[in-house]
């Protein structure tokens, strides 16, 4: 039989759950979430301050939950749109700082306004929508799905399939080895480095004011289709072709044999197509870190190729 507890913390509290954790739902506003998969133990939750009305938890049939009496039972968001509707309140008036500690394979998914978000070690999917607050993720296996209105997403190491919105918030992925990223912005930046692990990866970006800078690796495979309406593009490959059409510019072509895809879009943003390192380079460069030398070159420094 399901075992069900419930708490009600208005003070800092630690709380160790003995019962299995499948699934974490945490919905906050202001301050701090930070979630960590680990692969033994019970799960943990870690309350280090709080303000406003009392954090209600509940865990039952190994689902946790975390979040405000007002804003109990958690209900789905029908669109993007009705979330931030939603989230439109100016009255909250509150704030917690939560670390939360659960199973690697567990599920998460994080709602906030206002608050920084964390998640790192997670192998389930990882879901997180903000209004505003920085997402950062880290070591990511399952698949990811971000929604920001103006928060920055930062995320390093992703393994999964990747889904991200955005409005004002820049998007930052280094190091995906995944399969699917799909990105949409209006007017935030993107970059994206994709891993050797992953020459044939499937990325579409699209933009309307937002700079677009992807780095891929130098044994890429993939059929290129790049553009933006009356911004600026620069490629690194030479094997691709650098178009102005009637205003419009494009970089199309082939790397290797084709396998995967690259599709960048933008109205009025750049575009930047950049080389990065095979895997044998890349870690001569982590040695070289670890050394003490030579630092890898940003992602956001464009290599030396066709401009236009």
């Amino acid at each position: 039989m399901p075992v069900e507890s419930e708490w009600s913390l208005s003070a800092p509290r630690n709380i160790t759950f003995e019962e299995p954790v499948d699934l974490l739902d945490v919905r906050l506003v202001n301050g701090t979430v930070n979630v960590v998969g680990a692969e033994g133990g019970p799960a943990r939750l870690e309350l280090t301050a709080i303000g406003g009305p009392p954090l209600q938890v509940s865990h039952r049939g190994g689902k946790l939950t975390v979040t405000y009496e007002d804003m109990w039972p958690p209900k789905p968001f029908s669109s993007f749109q009705s979330f931030r509707d939603w989230f439109s309140r100016k009255d909250w008036g509150r704030s917690a700082d939560v670390t939360l500690t659960v199973p690697a394979a567990a599920g998460v998914a994080v709602t906030v306004v206002g608050a920084g978000t964390v998640v790192s070690g997670i192998g389930g999917s990882t879901t997180v929508r903000g209004v505003s607050g920085d997402t950062t993720l880290v070591g990511l296996t399952g698949n990811v799905r971000t929604e920001t209105v103006s928060g920055r997403v930062e995320a390093q190491h992703l393994g999964g399939d990747v889904r991200c919105n955005t409005v004002s918030g820049d998007l930052t992925v280094v190091e995906c080895t995944g399969g699917r990223i799909k990105a949409d912005s209006v007017n935030g930046n993107v970059v994206i480095d994709l891993s050797p692990a992953a020459p044939g990866a499937d990325l579409a970006v699209t933009s309307v004011s937002g700079d677009v800078a992807v780095r891929l690796p130098a044994t890429a495979d993939a059929t290129v289709e790049t553009g933006t309406t009356v911004g600026p593009v620069s490629c690194a490959f030479g094997e691709l072709r650098v178009q102005d059409q009637f205003g419009a510019r494009n970089i199309t072509g082939r790397l290797g044999g084709g396998r995967g895809r690259i599709k960048v879009t933008t109205v009025s943003g750049a575009v930047a197509l950049l080389r990065g390192p095979d895997a044998d380079e890349r870690a001569d460069d982590r040695a070289d870190d670890r050394a003490g030398g030579p630092a890898e070159a940003s992602a956001e420094t464009p290599a030396q190729g066709k401009v236009l």
